[in-house]
């Protein structure tokens, strides 16, 4: 076994680990809601007319009436104690972009001093933690603490197990005592309520009288990696990072694309199989599991759900992840890019806008020249992307995101729309004064008689393209595997408004002018083309061709963070989020504040743990093996033999390269300050990580040359490979 001793350690606790399995016997579809208080259990526990009350706002957007809470209050108290629940939660979302939540208990004592379980409709509808110690990008002083969550009704409370009690977790939004949103739920209900009443004109433009509220709906495809705890613990840069700030690359990587959709091992299956199981009881639908390309990164998805709920989903699917994946003594790790040089992991948004009337709004059909009303929500999305390209890159905007992104092995960080062969063609079509035609699906004839022939969709489809049309849905592929989904659907809830808006706006014009809706809206698409065409790409978007094409058409290339979240207080980007009611310029700013702190932070981290493993680990090291080969070309020339020096002395220029380094990085820590966050951020851009990765450089370089029972830090060939 070869290694340093705590390698050699872990190496030794992941080989003969041994799969511990619970052995469910209930079917996983029994399963499937059982910790949540949904529509089905309220209507068996909430009068009749309370019940119609809070399904009504649910289905439709309408206000409840707040005196109805205690109703609910009492019955959602009564089911949690059935359950075992001892507490409750408000869990709310605040702009750190984890889950937060305050735990209050069910029993209050009464004047004879027994304990009563109370839980009354204010508490329900509202609660007070401390808001002074969240992110709130200026919007309050540290000396003003008091914030308030309030009940969301649209997603449904649920159970969180714990062997020694349960606890009853409400969702909430979380604002502050002036009213502003100091969260990622807030803005996300706003947006959609905004989006929702321009569709729902929009849609009665095209005759339809009975219009429910339209609803964005999301499905997040959620990549993360697995490793071992024992690597995890072993390595500091994980531990503290979330991501491995040093590494040489893996003799064996990704380049044989054999961990793609491959054989899921054993003790990875059976942590997938208890997620799911997990995941059912909250109600969470998901659906897929695979391998993903780099060894150790696999995938799961859910079946779409309103994008709101799909938004807590995603936010409880993290948790529960890590909780489970620990369970089987390993670590999830949803950061983007963990380890340098192989796939990063991203958290696809797929998304589409419907109702139960109206149905999904972006399936073209079988002959979508034809679908007018398809190809004009299709052309809303097209004005928007284009418009608010910038916003787009700015929702998806972190230092980690920022690994991921241009990569070739994400979208660049180019916001361009992929449309495919069949709706290209269609919109060129109309670009030229009408359509009259679409490509049709094809057979794929396979020459085997056993098997049948396929059909093929009448376009293929391009992974490198952040915003692509998948058939009957978009797909935005830049989010990160670690964010929050809610910051990318405020935009693109938001963007449409403004985008349906206008369509409606000219459509209504052309109709009062005796316009036929048939011709209007044929004349509205054709501008729309002309002016916001640019944005359509169904080409290789890695391409060093691409990135000189898209600035000739004027398409913005914002490639860090700190380019792309002044995005959030651009003029135009400022309009439209007051003009719907999202968020003021003010809880911009905040937002962009916060997004730049964080950035700064991460990187200061990040720079203070790589100074430190080099000077504590990587260097003592390289001394020892220096050591070493001093003395043993000692010995040698003490018996005469004539001793080889070259690798002593690379060594030793190493190990001053590497001192001169960190001496630089160490300077570059003690000079990090700024005006402002935004300045802060910058420094930390154009200073620390530049810093960082000079020292990383010469790092991974000794990693290869020193003796392998000297080096300290599990390797890549072991976290990656070894599970």
């Amino acid at each position: 076994m070869s290694g340093s001793m705590s390698r050699r350690q872990a190496i030794e606790a992941v080989t003969t680990y041994e799969v511990s399995a619970p052995g469910f016997t209930e079917p996983l579809a029994d399963t499937f809601g059982r910790n949540v208080f949904s529509l089905s259990v309220m209507k068996k526990r909430l009068p009749k007319h309370v019940f119609k009350a809070v399904a009504a706002t649910i289905d439709t957007g309408c206000p409840m009436d707040p005196t109805l809470a205690d109703y609910v209050a009492v019955a959602m108290k009564d089911w949690a104690i059935e359950k075992g629940a001892t507490h409750y939660a408000h869990v709310f979302y605040p702009l750190t972009g984890f889950t937060a939540e305050k735990h209050d208990s069910f029993l209050e004592p009464d004047s004879s001093g027994a304990s009563l379980a109370e839980f009354a409709g204010k508490t329900l509808l509202q609660g007070e933690p401390d808001a002074s110690s969240f992110p709130n990008g200026g919007l309050r002083g540290t000396f003003e603490a008091r914030g308030y969550t309030g009940w969301d009704v649209t997603s449904p409370a649920y159970i969180l197990e714990n062997p020694n009690g349960n606890t009853l977790c409400i969702p909430t939004i979380f604002i502050s005592w002036t009213g502003e949103a100091l969260d990622k739920k807030t803005p996300l209900l706003r947006s959609q309520q905004a989006m929702s009443k321009q569709a729902m004109r929009l849609l009665k433009l095209f005759g339809h009288e009975n219009v429910d509220t339209v609803v964005s709906y999301a499905g997040a495809e959620q990549e993360y990696f697995l490793i071992d705890e024992h690597f995890f613990y072993a390595r500091p840069d994980l531990m503290t990072s979330n991501r491995t700030l040093f590494g040489a690359p893996p003799s064996k990587g990704q380049e044989f694309d054999d961990h793609y959709f491959g054989a899921i091992p054993e003790r990875v299956l059976s942590f997938m199989i208890e997620l799911d199981r997990e995941l059912f009881k909250q109600g969470i639908p998901a659906k897929t599991r695979h391998n993903e390309v780099a060894p150790g990164q696999f995938e799961i998805a859910p079946v779409f759900e309103r994008s709101v709920l799909a938004h807590d989903h995603q936010q409880l699917m993290m948790t529960t992840m890590k909780a489970v994946a620990e369970k089987y003594g390993m670590k999830c790790l949803l950061h983007e890019k963990p380890f340098s040089g192989v796939n990063g992991s991203g958290k696809h948004v797929n998304f589409s806008l419907g109702n139960a009337n109206q149905g999904n709004l972006l399936n073209p059909g079988d002959t979508p020249h034809e679908n007018m009303q398809f190809l004009t929500f299709c052309g809303a999305i097209i004005r928007a992307v284009h418009s608010y390209g910038g916003l787009l890159r700015a929702a998806v905007a972190s230092a980690s995101n920022d690994h991921r992104l241009g990569a070739n092995e994400a979208p660049p960080a180019i916001i361009s729309i992929f449309l495919g062969e069949q709706l290209m063609d269609v919109f060129e079509q109309i670009a030229k004064g009408g359509a009259t035609g679409s490509k049709t699906a094809g057979v794929l004839e396979l020459g085997v008689d056993t098997l049948p022939p396929l059909k093929a969709d009448p376009g293929d489809r391009n992974r490198t393209s952040p915003f692509a049309f998948t058939g009957n849905r978009f797909e935005y592929r830049a989010p990160g595997s670690n964010q929050s989904i809610s910051d990318p659907m405020v935009a693109i809830n938001t963007i449409l408004a403004d985008s349906i808006d206008y369509i409606s706006s000219e459509l209504e014009k052309l109709l009062a002018d005796g316009a036929d809706l048939n011709d209007a809206v044929q004349k509205v698409l054709q501008e729309i083309v002309n002016a916001h065409g640019a944005v359509i790409f169904n080409g290789n978007g890695y391409s060093d061709e691409w990135q000189e094409e898209a600035a000739a058409r004027g398409l913005k290339n914002l490639r860090t963070t700190v380019d792309a979240v002044t995005e959030y207080t651009a003029p135009e980007v400022v309009e439209i989020f007051e003009k719907y009611g999202v968020l003021s310029a003010r809880e911009l700013e905040a937002r962009e504040d916060v997004i730049f702190e964080y950035y700064g932070l991460t990187i200061l981290v990040e720079a203070k743990e790589t100074a430190e493993i080099a000077k504590t680990m990587i260097m003592p090291a390289a001394i020892r093996y220096q050591g070493e080969l001093a003395g043993t070309a000692a010995s040698l020339k003490m018996a005469g033999i004539e001793s080889p020096t070259t690798l002593l002395t690379e060594i030793t220029e190493l190990i001053g390269t590497l001192h001169a380094a960190v001496v630089t990085l160490d300077e570059g820590i003690a000079g990090m300050h700024g005006e402002s966050t935004y300045e802060e951020s910058k420094y930390a851009l154009e200073t620390l990580i530049p810093a960082m990765a000079a020292v990383r450089e010469v790092a991974d370089t000794l990693e290869s040359i020193v003796a392998d029972d000297l080096w300290p830090l599990p390797t890549y060939n072991e976290m990656l490979t070894i599970l």
